[in-house]
């Protein structure tokens, strides 16, 4: 890796002169983003024990107390132990790779073969420790990560009530949104974007199959990608369904978040390796007018025509409208692929399972066991549903599929017609309160277009209304994510600093 060689030849005078540095506060380590305080470790300036140190303070101050988040359903007995670790192969001149040192949380969906537990938020899970790292958990050892913990979700990553709370899990409790505390996160890559939020952690990695990263990240004013499907390994990930999951990043800025992208991509998989470096004049970007709840909400209408705006000023050419939502039968479809892949992937993944249910059945009778616990608040209906389905044997399912693949050979015409290089549109409303007896409430949303067509997409903070953040999903073409990140940073430039959450208890509508 030629950019480590400047940073290991320097390793001995930065160290010398690291020892005349005052030793920096904990306010002052959470404040660097990832790449900066990558570099300070690189440095010698900060070791990466007192990086460690530092969030599991945070994380104690404002996690387990004061706001009391709910982000972080399980701390890592060994990160220190890693940290130790990280900082003694640095001693000897050594750096392990471009996250040496750097704090990264993960999904309690994704498989960790440690003291955590892989538990999806679940009671069901809460003893389940995995046997080997899933692939995103291996490629962060591997680029020297240390991992903090685990954060918390909606139950089974949203995929077992139609009346479910987003950011809700058995398990882990209800996360808050770090803006106005009795707002909902959204999901169910809750506990990531709102650790990433809240400074506990500057990275974290969320997973989606429809919105549960570009929905937290922008809810909670951070960047989340999605990546295309297929660009990040799926082996160790509790599943809903393999045609639409994925892992990706979540960070405070689009230059971090580019930077895990780049780790937890299968290799070879982006090519040319993500940047948001690049220009984005000339590119043609398709304004997408009838997303879910266009119109019905004058912040959201504002926030996205500023938007359109800045990229206008930085060159982009606008496609105004494109017609890319998604029509109501391609939704439906969709749902029967997801049910049915559930009913196939999830029985997998609970055969690997040592303490805990092992298939569908023993899961939903675990749930009826302890429905006190479990279901005091939603109950169980899409599990059932995947239980009753054929699975990919089925009919429904082969029909299910031929809806969605007409979908996307739409969409791709639709690029080519337009000479479309991605798609914009607003990623959702101001959060609503949180309702347990209510369930969620998605005013705004356009997730559907990248979740069924497996393009990538990435959420980028805009604005903030009423205190709580507003964001841009921009969608682009498959295995294109360093044109996004250009995009997103010439947002993310043109908006200027975003505002960072003040743990407001409420504010009014």
């Amino acid at each position: 890796m030629t950019y480590l060689r400047p940073i290991l030849a320097s390793i001995a005078a930065s160290a010398l002169l690291a020892c005349t540095q005052p030793e920096p506060s904990d306010a002052d380590i959470v404040a660097l983003d990832a790449l900066a305080l990558r570099q300070e470790v690189a440095a010698g300036r900060i070791s990466a024990l007192r990086v460690t140190q530092a969030y599991l303070r945070r994380i104690a101050a404002l996690d387990d107390s004061g706001p009391s988040l709910g982000a972080v359903i399980e701390v890592n007995p060994d990160a220190e132990v890693i940290a130790r670790a990280l900082d003694e192969r640095f001693g000897s001149g050594t750096i392990i790779g471009p996250l040496h040192g750097v704090p990264v949380l993960v999904k309690a969906s994704i498989d960790t073969a440690d003291q955590m537990a892989t538990s999806a938020g679940s009671l069901a899970l809460a003893e389940h420790r995995a046997r080997a790292d899933a692939d995103v958990v291996a490629r962060l050892r591997v680029a020297g990560a240390v991992l903090l913990g685990k954060a918390n979700l909606s139950e089974w990553a949203n995929f077992r009530s139609m009346a479910s709370t987003s950011g809700w899990s058995s398990l882990g409790g209800q996360t808050r949104n770090p803006y106005v505390l009795d707002r909902n996160p959204c999901g169910s890559s809750s506990g990531s974007a709102v650790a990433v939020a809240a400074r506990l952690a500057p990275l974290a990695v969320g997973t989606e199959t429809d919105g549960s990263i570009v929905c937290p990240a922008a809810t909670n004013g951070v960047v989340g990608i999605k990546p295309t499907i297929g660009t990040v390994s799926q082996r160790g990930i509790v599943p809903i369904a393999h045609s639409q999951d994925t892992a990706g990043p979540l960070a405070r800025t689009v230059a971090d978040a580019a930077l895990l992208l780049a780790v937890l991509a299968d290799p070879g998989a982006l090519a040319p390796p993500p940047t948001p470096v690049a220009s984005v004049a000339g590119l043609r970007l398709g304004v997408v007018r009838n997303f879910h709840g266009a119109g019905d909400d004058p912040d959201v209408e504002q926030s996205f025509a500023a938007t359109l705006g800045w990229l206008a000023r930085a060159g982009v050419v606008l496609v105004d409208p494109v017609e890319a939502a998604l029509p109501a039968a391609v939704e439906e479809a969709e749902l029967a692929i997801l049910l049915a892949e559930s009913h196939d992937d999830l029985d997998a993944y609970l055969a690997t399972v040592q303490r805990g249910p092992r298939t569908l059945d023993e899961l939903i009778a675990f749930n009826l066991a302890h429905a006190e616990q479990v279901m005091p608040h939603f109950g169980q209906e899409l599990l059932l549903a995947a239980h009753a389905s054929a699975g990919a044997a089925g009919p429904d399912y082969a029909a299910a599929l031929e809806t969605v693949a007409a979908a996307r050979t739409t969409l791709a015409a639709l690029f080519a017609e337009q000479r479309l290089d991605a798609l914009v549109a607003p990623a959702n409303a101001r959060a609503w309160r949180t309702n347990l007896a209510a369930g969620d409430t998605f005013a705004v949303s356009s997730s559907g277009i990248a979740a069924v067509s497996g393009y990538p997409s990435i959420a980028v903070p805009v604005a903030i209304a009423n205190e709580l953040p507003l964001g841009i999903a921009l969608i682009g073409k498959p295995r294109e994510e360093s044109q996004l990140l250009a995009l997103a940073a010439a947002i993310e430039q043109q908006r200027g600093s975003f505002p960072e959450p003040r743990f407001l208890p409420s504010v009014e509508d």
